[in-house]
């Protein structure tokens, strides 16, 4: 794999998203990622998975540069594949712990709400997600996922006006159930997921699968007009004019 690295000790893999500074997720990333928890969720030698960014940026999102020169073919096939990620790791039944190493907005922050536990570094970094002012709609199975963690009224507020969090604002939103010294977020993410694998396994697992079945059943239901009204608005001379701006700005940056 090219994007992301595994390792496994004691029983449990540590994946470690290596995309670039920013980790920012295309295509290829998310086949990757795909690959990999299908592999963990389907080695007995694997109790859980720990998810690792890079210093200052455990995912960006999407990789809107990458993402802005894909032709209709290939964004219909990115947004399927997304989803197909999301609905895997939702319904992965071991132990998932993120361990949030900095900036971590959209596609970043849907990555590590599909996981259990969060912990997140202290630091000038933000989380959630800011689809909206991008010019990109929410769809419904991923307002359930935030309002799983946020509730229903607070995942409204803060998605219709793509509101980002602070470590420490996150905490007390509860979009994030920890926040460390960037120092000691591994050993943090291990003592949480040692945690969950000291109890009977199959009790473990058989309860987070009734505990998170209706969002189960939300994203193994059709996403595609769900996709399709997302590639509509996608090529929108309005959003496409939003996109065009950020990535100018990300590359005078450079």
């Amino acid at each position: 794999m090219d994007f992301v690295k595994v390792t496994v000790d004691q029983r449990i893999s540590h994946i470690y998203l290596d995309r670039g500074r920013s980790n920012a997720l295309d295509q290829q990333m998310i086949e990757e990622l795909q690959q990999t928890i299908i592999e963990a969720g389907g080695n007995p030698a694997v109790e859980g998975i720990i998810f690792y960014g890079k210093e200052d940026f455990f995912s960006a999102g999407l990789d809107l540069v990458a993402l802005y020169d894909y032709n209709e073919e290939e964004v219909r096939r990115f947004w399927h594949t997304f989803f197909g990620f999301i609905r895997t790791l939702v319904a992965f039944d071991k132990p998932a712990v993120a361990a949030i190493s900095g900036h971590s907005p959209a596609g970043g922050c849907v990555l590590a709400i599909c996981c259990d536990y969060r912990i997140m570094a202290q630091g000038d970094y933000v989380i959630g997600l800011n689809e909206i002012p991008v010019g990109i709609i929410v769809p419904e199975s991923i307002f359930q996922l935030y309002s799983f963690w946020l509730g229903h009224a607070p995942a409204y507020r803060y998605l219709l006006e793509g509101k980002l969090f602070n470590p420490r604002d996150a905490m007390e939103v509860g979009l994030v159930d920890e926040v460390v010294d960037a120092k000691s977020i591994r050993t943090v993410a291990e003592r949480q997921i040692g945690k969950y694998t000291q109890y009977e396994r199959n009790a473990w697992r058989q309860s987070k699968r009734n505990i998170r079945q209706s969002l189960i059943t939300r994203f193994e239901a059709d996403q595609t007009d769900a996709i399709e009204s997302l590639l509509k608005q996608w090529w929108s001379p309005a959003t496409r004019a939003i996109l065009k701006a950020i990535i100018d700005n990300l590359k005078s940056k450079k």
